[in-house]
């Protein structure tokens, strides 16, 4: 089992994000949920956070799913394709 809270935190300490600083359309309880990420149908609720310089969202990939993230701001970075293997 999986949370959101446990992958976007792991996805921000990435990126050099502050996660307690973060904005997010979820609480924390509603991040602490778990559920099953693996293949299948997606379970993880819709969400939507913002640390300083990333923004985070969930993304899905033969119903894996995981965090993806984007520049917050325009700049040179060229994201790669997210949710494929």
């Amino acid at each position: 089992m999986e949370s959101w809270y446990g992958m976007l935190k792991e996805m921000m300490a990435i990126d050099k994000e502050d996660f307690e600083a973060k904005t997010c359309t979820l609480d924390d309880e509603a991040l602490k949920k778990e559920f099953d990420a693996g293949y299948g149908t997606p379970e993880g609720q819709p969400f939507t956070a913002w640390g300083k310089d990333w923004v985070y969202f969930p993304i899905c990939y033969d119903g894996a799913e995981g965090v993806g993230h984007a520049p917050r701001n325009p700049c040179d970075i060229s994201m790669q394709h997210q949710g494929g293997g």
